[in-house]
């Protein structure tokens, strides 16, 4: 590739202690960043990281200094905790080359995340290889990993999924994998053959996965076909309305923002299991409070570093 073929991207550098790199990923999905790396490799939390945040146009130094007077006190900390930010171009080529550097498999529950570079040796385990593309949901972050848990300790094989706010596609993946895994585990007997040959195509479980970011929706297509489940997932640009039918099990890794106003349509096209995250742990309250005014009262709270998940029974 020629120097005039790469893609150039914009990235804001903070240099900080290791105690705010979750703080400062936070701002940085509130600036609309397009993706995130932090190495957090032998860091103990007074020790100096730096957090690279990327995006299609430059973006101002001083918005991010004001998104971050917002979002740090969330985390008990303040400004200094950072000690500078730089705006600097990046090559594609160059970004990728970090993520080949620093991103290895990681293990959640029943799954491993892989870059596409890397051979899991563990056929205990559902192997998700994903594309380090512009965009969040390489199972690192702590809310993806918290749903990634539920999605293996709760999903059933059969069930229908809506995926809302799909980024990657790596959660609407690993139910697809996870229901194939069940399918091929099940002994079928002559009756089971007899009622599949009767049953329309329409009885395979149905997993839509939407986004209101077209490009994550296309990366999200692009690794589903990687992982051999591009047929088993119907994608979605946009959000839902009340024309979404009914799902048996809801997923929406969110922000607590974009959750709250839509949360009585995420319980209306919910008939088993919905699963909430992207839920800092002092929201808590913010976000229970929000589920009894839908009458329910009893959710079931994960939680990983600064992040909750819940998960509801309907």
């Amino acid at each position: 590739m020629s120097t005039e073929e790469k893609q150039t991207w914009y990235s804001l550098e903070i240099n900080a202690v290791a105690a705010a790199a979750e703080a400062i990923e936070h701002a940085l999905v509130e600036m609309d960043a397009l993706g995130t790396e932090i190495n957090h490799l032998r860091k103990g939390p007074s020790d100096m990281v730096t957090v690279n945040g990327f995006f299609a146009e430059m973006t101002d130094i001083e918005s991010m200094r004001e998104q971050l007077d917002l979002i740090l006190p969330v985390y008990d900390l303040d400004q200094t905790a950072i000690e500078s930010i730089e705006s600097k171009t990046v090559e594609q080529t160059d970004w990728l080359a970090e993520w080949k550097k620093h991103w290895k498999p990681t293990t959640i529950g029943k799954f491993i995340i892989t870059p596409p570079w890397e051979t899991p040796d563990d056929r205990d385990k559902i192997v998700i290889s994903i594309e380090p593309n512009m965009a969040f949901g390489t199972g690192t972050h702590a809310t993806t990993q918290l749903c990634l848990q539920a999605i293996g300790d709760n999903y059933q094989a059969g069930q229908s999924v809506l995926d809302v706010g799909t980024g990657t596609g790596i959660l609407a993946i690993a139910v697809a994998k996870l229901g194939k895994l069940g399918t091929e585990n099940t002994e079928v007997t002559e009756k089971d053959k007899e009622i599949s040959l009767s049953s329309s195509k329409t009885s395979v479980t149905k997993i839509l996965a939407c986004d209101t970011d077209i490009d994550s929706v296309k990366i999200a297509r692009e690794n589903a076909v990687l992982n051999g489940v591009g047929d088993a997932i119907e994608f979605s640009d946009g959000s839902i309305d009340d024309s979404t039918p009914q799902f048996d099990f809801v997923i929406a890794n969110l922000t607590i923002d974009v959750i709250v106003p839509i949360l009585g349509l995420l319980i209306a096209k919910t008939k088993q299991t919905l699963l909430l995250s992207g839920i800092l742990l002092e929201q808590k309250d913010e976000i229970t409070e929000a589920l009894k005014k839908f009458q329910i009262a009893d959710p079931k709270f994960e939680t990983s570093g600064e992040w909750i998940s819940v998960l509801v029974s309907i």
